[in-house]
């Protein structure tokens, strides 16, 4: 699968739009800098596991959004907690972690 980070980028200036919130106040909600996030969605940066999922959480929507255009909701919200619980992770565990989601997603449950 082809990850395409132009699209990703577009989805998330797109949402960051319809919630009416500037570069920079984003970046403040994310713990980012505001040119990160520019970056981000000009696809010249790489967001990171953790910083989706933090950028998810600050817009009010699911992971899925961003990385395949539709959002998870309705009840699905189950990866909020997961996703506050990576804020506080090093650079090491957050690897792991990313690792990790990556082994689970090959897994066929």
């Amino acid at each position: 699968m082809n990850i395409d980070y132009t699209q990703i980028g577009k989805r998330i200036a797109r949402r960051r739009k319809k919630q009416g919130l500037t570069q920079l106040k984003l970046s403040e909600m994310v713990d980012v800098s505001e040119v990160y996030i520019s970056n981000i969605e000009r696809a010249v940066s790489i967001p990171s596991t953790e910083v989706i999922m933090r950028l998810a959480l600050a817009l009010d929507t699911t992971p899925d959004e961003f990385l395949v255009g539709t959002a998870r909701m309705g009840g699905e919200e189950a990866w909020r907690p997961v996703a506050e619980q990576l804020r506080g992770l090093n650079r090491k565990q957050l690897g792991l972690v990313e690792r990790f989601i990556a082994w689970v997603r090959e897994q066929e449950i």
